[in-house]
């Protein structure tokens, strides 16, 4: 395994139990869009610390953007559940429940949170490119209830076409972002490969007794959504030439912001279930909370927030990813539509979404407490069934 270690200096080791602290300033996401403030230092365009952003457009080497590169979730999920499922005692958490993370029960006050997440470039700058996917990696860690510890980079990128600069950049946005969350990058792995991908294989720590799965969720939990809606939609449009700089801005500090506070508040306020929402969009992450904890659910449209201008780019295709389509496509066999749905919504709520917010359901006398919106509850139902009106 080849190392990433940083160079730069040697900063104090993060705390690795309590709560380490956080450079990260969060403001809730409402239906008017989105108030956030970058995890980690303010990009630069044109360089960081030295370091050339990229002569070459990232995203013009990439088939699919960020979260939106997944394989379907029609094909993959019976492809991973016929494999053999992992049967030890200490296996908390494991890939039987299509959870964000495992979880591993070191003792009785310890377990370890273990997850790896990728993807292809969602944007063009470096060093956001490198911020969002750590952001991304994170958020299965906080989607558990967990800490992060450790963060391993892994990198595959055309170093003979891109050059070595741009990739700096992009380790050191990831860099910034796992530091900002009190972890630390501690190596990594990469290979030359011409369509460039960045991410994380994170650690972090929960206790046994306070984890969070997708699996907890109970009749009349009110459903909270800790981020706005829209940033594959935007991302795509901008690949298309049809997104403004304002707008990419918006997605940009949205999926660069930890949901560090998010998962915080929602532990606090006694979440019974929480996934984030990435790829597979609302509805398809909904879906597997709600199939796990054995209910249904009803999502209120008109209500879950999305990011300032994103309604124009789903009005019609110049928003809607390949990603996004294959959402739509899945979420056919679980939801059903309300003929008021407006059609922009019903692709809101489908979209391909890269480090998205976090899902929480939780007794709806609490809701308040957890920042962002309540979009829908959890209901006595078919196991995963969706009513989206």
């Amino acid at each position: 395994m080849g190392s990433f270690a940083s160079r730069s200096g040697r900063d104090p080791p993060a705390r690795r139990f309590g709560r380490p602290p956080l450079d990260v300033r969060v403001a809730a996401a409402g239906p008017r869009g989105v108030r956030v403030a970058a995890a980690g230092p303010r990009p630069v365009p044109s360089s960081i610390a030295g370091v050339s952003a990229a002569a070459v457009p990232l995203t013009s080497l990439s088939h699919g953007a960020g979260c939106g590169c997944k394989l379907p979730a029609a094909a993959l999920l019976p492809i991973v559940r016929d494999l053999p499922a992992a049967t030890a005692p200490e296996l908390l958490v494991g890939s039987a429940t299509a959870d964000d993370a495992a979880v591993w029960r070191v003792c009785d006050e310890l377990a370890l949170v273990q997850t790896v997440d990728f993807f292809t470039p969602v944007v063009d700058d470096p060093y956001d490119f490198g911020r969002i996917a750590a952001a991304n990696a994170l958020s299965d860690v906080y989607a558990m209830g967990g800490r992060p510890l450790t963060a391993m980079n892994l990198v595959a990128w055309p170093l003979d076409r891109l050059g070595p600069e741009p990739l700096a950049a992009v380790l050191r946005g990831g860099l910034d972002v796992v530091r900002s969350a009190g972890a630390e990058v501690v190596g990594g792995h990469s290979i030359d490969d011409p369509e460039p991908k960045y991410g994380l294989a994170v650690t972090g720590a929960v206790h046994p007794d306070r984890m969070v799965t997708n699996a907890g969720g109970r009749p009349g939990d009110a459903l909270v959504l800790t981020k706005p809606l829209g940033g594959g939609a935007i991302v795509t449009a901008r690949k298309r030439g049809d997104a403004d700089d304002a707008l990419l801005a918006a997605a940009v500090e949205a999926m660069a912001m930890l949901n560090a506070e998010a998962s915080a508040a929602a532990v606090a306020a006694g979440a019974s279930a929480m996934t984030d929402v990435t790829g597979f969009g609302l509805l398809g992450h909904l879906h597997s909370l709600a199939r796990e904890s054995g209910v249904a659910a009803e999502i209120d449209a008109c209500v879950v927030p999305a990011i300032d201008g994103v309604a124009g780019l789903l009005n019609d295709d110049r928003g809607v990813s390949g990603g996004s389509r294959r959402n739509r496509e899945y979420v056919g066999a679980f939801a059903t539509f309300a003929d008021a749905v407006e059609p922009w919504r019903e692709r809101l709520v489908c979209d391909a979404t890269t480090s998205g917010g976090l899902l929480v359901a939780v007794d709806p006398a609490r809701a308040a407490e957890v920042p962002g919106v309540v979009v829908g509850r959890l209901v006595t139902g078919e196991p995963g069934a969706i009513r989206v009106s």
